[in-house]
């Protein structure tokens, strides 16, 4: 039976569906005629969300997924004009796509919050949500971005806003913010955004961008079976993927499961139905155990580990992990062997040799799915084996330290505003890591430059307010669902927000919000949440 509610929901979806498929000639129009301020496009979606609002039979009370839907839906008339298409990974439709999973599971809610005492907490939501939409107000007014950084004249106006805002004491004893106009690298906005503050997980910002331009969009980590011709020992080679998985619905990622299928058809051409089974961790060196120590935010660090080492069955968020991910790993992989008759001994380390043969090989999703779902989740496993990574490819030796280093190195390279940062991990665990405002709106520009398009999945894999990763339960019943992407960041005492947002003049914005000394993290939290609600809503230009 179905219960009434749900039943209300499924008849909003259709003619949301419905009133999509009619509006398409609309944004057409939109597109072809809107000024390059389209206050007009703004003002003229608004009998269409009007009968939008109709449709779906609003009554007053909690808020509705088509309040949701509509604020997109608006600001996508709104913003049709000029919006740039730049070849890439993404998906130029995400953002109804991110609107129809929305509507379709209303209490999805993904991603990680690291606060509380243990700078962990959060629960671990059914499923993951899927790579992060790329919604076309992320891509608009991208053309032009060069010119130097300066005030605007609409700074005041601007300041008048966000001041009161961000001396609001939920926001603790330090903070620091800047805005930055994306299409003319203006900066709108300063309060000490020079100050290197705490930034939890708003570091995967810079890891993300570190990683694309070291490696580019379309690199894929392989995991590998190789046989040592001189001994038959087959080894378990990794190649630093973290999204490799042993379980049934690899939903696009690396399969252990496909490889052994492989690896045991690749043996048996050659008669063998018993090896000797070791596994190769050497890509990566040093300690995987993070400074923070044992954590369920993050398994040890371990160029061969499926599953993220879970061992709940979750695929997102906090977690309790395997002791050794790679000795982990390497057992499933024996036993899927096993289902194809292939007899192996327990599993041990050890280290493929020049002439070991491989037979056969698995491989990641393209950095950039793997970026926007680090991104959209605050994934701590991948944003350190992208630290690793990026430091592999800029020849530092790949531990904490090394992927710090090429990190910083590689931003450096990037003309970013390095002056009062320090990286000391990939993730933001670590409480010593330090960033500004000014380097996190620095590097969202970067990542919007159209000269740039490798870097665009920095943008699209920012969680979208309301809809999808760790915003997916915030913004609820405020304008801004739809209109605000942004990384999240909560430590204990940390609260830390950065992204992009579409103002009322259809302007894409660049901000960045870090305060520390905070004491409730959900009244930090909500008033971060308000301060970027008012940049969107305010057309302060």
């Amino acid at each position: 039976m179905v219960m009434p509610e749900l039943r209300g929901w499924q008849a909003a979806r259709k003619r949301l569906a419905r009133l999509e498929r009619s509006s398409r000639p609309r944004l057409g129009r939109v597109a072809r005629s809107a000024q390059p301020r389209p206050t007009g496009a703004v003002r003229s979606a608004r009998p269409w969300v009007a009968r939008l609002t109709q449709a779906t039979g609003h009554r007053p009370g909690r808020p509705r997924t088509w309040q949701y839907t509509a604020g997109a839906a608006t600001a996508g008339l709104a913003l049709a004009a000029g919006v740039v298409t730049a070849a890439g990974p993404w998906d130029s439709t995400g953002q109804r796509t991110a609107e129809r999973d929305r509507a379709a599971a209303l209490e999805h809610a993904g991603g990680a919050d690291h606060g509380r005492d243990s700078d962990m907490s959060g629960g671990v939501a059914a499923s993951a949500p899927r790579p992060a939409p790329s919604a076309a107000p992320v891509l608009i007014g991208l053309g032009g971005t060069g010119g130097t950084v300066e005030p605007a004249a609409g700074a005041p106006a601007l300041a008048g806003v966000l001041d009161p805002l961000l001396e609001n004491p939920a926001l603790g004893t330090r903070r620091s913010a800047v805005v930055v106009d994306v299409t003319t690298g203006r900066q709108l906005y300063g309060k000490d955004g020079g100050d290197g503050l705490t930034p939890a997980s708003t570091t995967k910002i810079a890891t993300a961008v570190a990683a694309l331009s070291a490696l580019g969009p379309d690199h894929r980590f392989t995991t590998r079976a190789a046989l040592e011709p001189d001994t038959g020992e087959l080894v378990l080679v990794g190649g630093g993927d973290p999204t490799l998985t042993a379980r049934e619905d690899a939903r696009g990622a690396a399969s252990l499961r496909t490889l052994a299928d492989a690896t045991a058809t690749a043996l048996a051409a050659r008669g063998l139905h018993r090896v000797t089974l070791s596994y190769d961790t050497t890509l990566y060196a040093g300690s995987g155990l993070h400074p923070i120590g044992v954590n369920e935010n993050l398994a040890r660090v371990s160029a061969l580990t499926a599953d993220e080492a879970r061992t709940d069955g979750s695929d997102h968020g906090p977690a309790p992990r395997a002791d050794d991910p790679a000795a982990d790993a390497a057992r499933a992989f024996g036993r899927f062997l096993a289902d194809h008759g292939v007899r192996t001994t327990a599993p041990g380390p050890s280290k493929a040799t020049g002439r070991s043969q491989t037979l056969a090989t698995v491989s990641s999703p393209p950095l950039s799915d793997v970026v926007e779902r680090m991104l959209t989740n605050s994934d701590n496993d991948i944003a350190e084996a992208l630290a690793r990574q990026t430091a592999a490819a800029g020849g530092e030796r790949p531990d904490f330290a090394g992927g710090a280093r090429a990190v910083a190195a590689r931003l450096e390279r990037l003309g970013l505003p390095l002056a009062g940062t320090a990286f000391h991990d990939g993730s933001g665990l670590d409480r010593t890591d330090r960033l500004t405002a000014n380097l996190l709106t620095a590097l969202l520009r970067t990542a919007a430059d159209p000269a740039r398009p490798g870097l665009r999945p920095v943008l699209t894999g920012l969680p979208v307010a309301g809809f999808t990763g760790t915003l997916a339960d915030r913004y609820a019943q405020d304008g801004a669902a739809g209109i605000v992407r942004a990384k999240t960041g909560t430590l204990t005492g940390v609260n830390t927000l950065a992204g992009t947002a579409v103002d009322r003049d259809g302007r894409l914005l660049a901000f960045a919000f870090l305060t520390e000394g905070t004491t409730d993290p959900q009244a930090a939290q909500s008033a971060l949440d308000h301060t970027a609600t008012a940049l969107a809503a305010c057309g302060c230009g």
